[in-house]
């Protein structure tokens, strides 16, 4: 444990900067906590920070105290609305490395115009829980490598983790499939908690372009609305064009957007 004193105001009251465990800070005025920053590595190997402070200039401190004793390069995410949390980490000095929009997306055939879309000649859609394992693997190390290859991983987002080489998927369940005869050639996750939320949609690079992506989202859509799911939600990064246009073209509804910022 460490402790940083210094004044917060007009009233000298000393704000305490306490590191209470190995990745958690608390600010304590007078023992009351005024404020709590935490850190912790994500499964893709990045170190995320957060701060919940309930003035400025504890922000300021607290993120003052923690950027100190932690290794760069350091990441965060903000809803963008919240303009106050966003220049807090801007004066720390994290820029902006990436924006995704959040999208509500309808699963009604109707509404999407998705109900006679078919995948193309040769290609099947497997469910989810009815996937090969060995080849679902497969198509997913094999579109990370060409992920890492072009753009690099990094690029993805932040929910879509890099696993140690042979263990790719968490979770084969959750995964729909596009199939030709002999492998996989692209793939949807769609994780059912609170909401439905289409976390990955991709296909193989030497295979896009034929309305795969879009056979997937029909199924996956399709499969949500047949269950009772009126919506789901995904998240797009802005500089995706493609992504944005084949979600905006079945009426998703755009509803917020997340900043990931970096230090």
């Amino acid at each position: 444990m460490n402790t940083k004193p210094f004044t917060s105001g007009p009233g000298e009251n000393a704000v305490v900067i306490t590191r209470v465990a190995d990745r958690q800070w608390h600010a304590l005025d007078d023992d009351l906590v005024v404020g709590r920053g935490h850190a912790q590595h994500r499964p893709d190997g990045r170190l995320f920070v957060s701060i919940d402070a309930w003035h400025d200039a504890t922000f300021d401190r607290l993120a003052e105290a923690m950027l100190a004793q932690l290794p760069a390069p350091l990441h965060t995410v903000v809803d963008e609305a919240d303009t106050g949390l966003t220049a807090g980490w801007r004066r720390a000095g994290f820029t902006v490395r990436r924006r995704e929009w959040e999208y509500a997306v309808p699963t009604d055939p109707q509404l999407t115009g998705l109900g006679a879309v078919l995948p193309p000649a040769g290609v099947t859609i497997v469910p989810a829980g009815r996937t090969d394992v060995t080849l679902l693997r497969a198509v997913d190390r094999a579109i990370r490598d060409e992920v890492e290859a072009s753009v690099g991983w990094q690029s993805m987002p932040v929910e879509v983790i890099s696993h140690p080489e042979g263990d790719t998927i968490v979770d084969p369940s959750k995964y729909a499939v596009a199939a030709a005869p002999d492998r996989y050639l692209g793939l949807i996750r769609v994780v059912r908690a609170k909401r439905p939320r289409i976390g990955l949609l991709a296909v193989r690079a030497g295979e896009q372009r034929r309305g795969i992506a879009r056979a997937l989202l029909a199924h996956a859509l399709g499969t949500l609305h047949r269950s009772g799911s009126a919506a789901a939600w995904t998240e797009v990064q802005e500089s995706n064009d493609a992504a944005r246009a084949l979600f905006e073209g079945v009426g998703a509804r755009r509803l917020s957007s997340n900043l990931e910022l970096v230090r």
